[in-house]
């Protein structure tokens, strides 16, 4: 298999090899698929300055998020169900991540449990929380993470409800139950062989790891779509904060928030660091990129918070522009599930690598020589 050129040819790739319902759960957008196009597209639009006699023989791309440096300024954002697109995935992708001085925040909807991925790791991972009704369940993980010495918790606040993803009905993920609807995947899965027997075979147990517990040894991988629908709890507010606050010791961070109001009230509630983020754009179609939203939630608490952003990072040249927009870091989704789905650990390395080379040829042409200088200064504006 030939080496990847960036992120779009792992997606290629991925699509390839993966059986068809799990390529559509993770390429997929809800409703019109509107918002997933403006993630991408807002971001390729963006116009930098070229500037020149700058002397950037030495460029840094290093940087500091939550009191922990990092060799770039990004992290490999959550990803549910990651541990189907490679063998123990979210195990994979850890050591790719650490190998390059990054981190991972694992995904409450992970294959594999916060203790199988802890175990693997370099030092303690992040972890994402989504917030459901048993307050019990909460609290249990965030108790295992913290024992685990996970530093920062991203509570997921854009999913009291889950999105209409139209894909997902269509390729049998959610619309077909059943036998019918097993054996609809069983197909799927056994058209990929390769996939079949190296993750279907060899990566079991396919369980949700941290939700096992709740569902039951006996659960299978799509039984948390039930979970998800009678558990999410939509009826959470700011105040809920004050509750998730008192439990939890290490940093804490909004993910989900593409408004400015929500923003400031972000700032108020006291947590360290909000995600501009729509999820991927597999939410609340229509609404802005997360590109479009970033600057003016810069404007309002960038002096108050640490700012993420994520959604349509295909490239380093796309992590520079989310940085001179006014994010201080990047989670990348899709660009690492891709490349996971392709080549695993290998490929996870690669893409990072590939990141990596082209913010730097970025910087150097922008006259960045490291990551504080990237601003909107750098931005061709109207």
């Amino acid at each position: 298999m030939r080496k990847a050129a960036s992120a779009l040819d792992y997606r290629e790739i991925a699509r390839r090899r993966l059986p068809h319902f799990l390529f559509e759960y993770i390429d997929s957008g809800s409703y019109d698929q509107v918002t997933l196009r403006r993630n991408v597209e807002d971001l390729a639009n963006i116009a930098l300055r070229q500037r020149v006699l700058r002397d950037v023989s030495n460029i840094d791309l290093s940087t500091s998020l939550f009191g922990e440096d990092l060799a770039m300024p990004v992290a490999l954002g959550p990803v549910g169900l990651s541990g189907m697109y490679a063998r123990r995935g979210e195990v994979q992708a850890v050591r790719a991540a650490n190998k390059a001085g990054l981190q991972l925040a694992l995904s409450t909807m992970s294959l594999c449990s916060l203790t199988e991925v802890s175990a693997a790791a370099q030092k303690p991972i992040w972890f994402q929380l989504y917030m459901v009704k048993d307050r019990g369940f909460i609290r249990d993980m965030m108790q295992t993470a913290a024992a685990l010495g996970c530093p920062t918790l991203f509570l997921t606040v854009d999913l009291p409800q889950p999105g209409s993803r139209y894909r997902d009905v269509r390729s049998g993920l959610t619309g077909a139950r059943g036998p019918m609807g097993q054996l609809r995947r069983f197909t799927q899965c056994a058209m990929r062989p390769a996939w079949a027997w190296d993750v279907g075979i060899r990566g079991r147990p396919h369980q949700l790891g941290n939700v096992a517990p709740v569902l039951g040894s006996d659960s299978g991988m799509l039984d948390f779509l039930g979970w998800i629908a009678g558990n999410f709890d939509p009826s959470i507010t700011w105040k809920d904060l004050d509750w998730i606050r008192a439990e939890w010791p290490g940093k804490f961070v909004l993910k989900g928030i593409l408004d400015p109001e929500d923003a400031r009230d972000s700032a108020k509630a006291g947590v360290d660091g909000i995600v501009v983020s729509n999820h991927g754009g597999r939410q609340l179609d229509g609404v802005p990129s997360s590109a479009a939203a970033l600057p003016a939630i810069a404007d309002a608490v960038g002096g108050d918070l640490t700012i993420l952003a994520d959604g349509g990072v295909r490239s380093g040249l796309d992590v520079v522009r989310m940085l001179a927009l006014g994010a201080q870091g990047v989670l990348l989704g899709r660009a690492w599930a891709y490349a996971l789905a392709a080549r695993g650990e290998a490929g996870v390395a690669h893409m990072l690598q590939l990141m990596q080379a082209e913010m730097r040829i970025a910087m150097a042409l922008t006259g960045c020589k490291n990551v504080s200088e990237i601003s909107r200064d750098i931005l061709v504006t109207p």
